[in-house]
């Protein structure tokens, strides 16, 4: 069985900075101040390792109170749900996105694939998002998040986990493959020998991502397959 875990942002879906514009007002309405958020890259790391950068870099006093991360992470998801609710259209799927996981369906009903999700976002963010975008949550069978752990290398085990206790079999990390759109999403996977598969769809062009080592490149996930065949290779 290959455990198929994607990222979301950049990667199934693009929220036209509608995570950007509600972590700053999370940041600005509960610390007092969003840091030097306009020049910051969010892609790749985990919402509580993006408020606490944040607060660090911008000399605040409590930058290492958990409480007032947590209670900036609380708003932040709250102002998401407005952001999202008022541009319904904002959030869309990627090119590609919606035929591969149609494409991975017969898979997954052999016993061939368990499809799930690896992202920095908080739970609670990721399925907004992915509602958003028309994507049942519930269409992933286990997932990883940012509310799991502010380290991403932290996921990858975490839904190996997760992985085990729905299906009953102890996979290793030969059999899963991370699919992001960053060079972390590839980084994050090798402490456990998982494969990646990286998708150029977010900052990242085709050259970046085949430098930081990903087992497979693709432009876009638009050849469904010639991704499948990379993913259950």
């Amino acid at each position: 069985m290959r455990l198929i875990l994607f990222d979301i942002d950049g990667t199934l879906l693009w929220t036209d900075g509608a995570g950007r514009r509600a972590i700053k007002h999370a940041l600005e309405t509960v610390a007092g101040t969003a840091g030097p958020i306009d020049s910051y890259r969010l892609d790749g790391k985990t919402d509580p390792q993006i408020v606490a950068d944040l607060l660090s870099l911008a000399g605040h006093p409590r930058a290492d109170d958990a409480a007032l991360a947590d209670a900036v992470c609380r708003r932040y998801i709250d102002l998401l749900a407005q952001e999202l609710e008022r541009s319904p259209h904002t959030a869309r799927l990627l090119p590609g996105v919606a035929e591969l996981l149609a494409g991975l369906e017969p898979h997954e009903a052999a016993g061939r694939a368990l499809v799930g999700i690896l992202t920095g976002n908080l739970a609670s963010g990721a399925a907004l998002k992915l509602r958003a975008a028309g994507v049942d949550p519930a269409r992933f069978a286990v997932g990883a998040y940012g509310s799991d752990s502010g380290r991403r290398a932290d996921l990858p085990a975490i839904a190996l986990e997760r992985a085990a206790a729905r299906t009953g079999r102890r996979l290793g990390g030969g059999d899963a493959v991370i699919v992001g759109d960053t060079p972390a999403d590839v980084a994050c996977g090798r402490p456990i020998g998982a494969l990646s598969l990286a998708v150029a769809t977010g900052y990242y062009d085709v050259a970046a991502l085949r430098a930081s080592g990903a087992t497979h490149v693709f432009a876009t996930l638009a050849d469904t397959a010639a991704v499948l065949d990379a993913l259950l290779a």
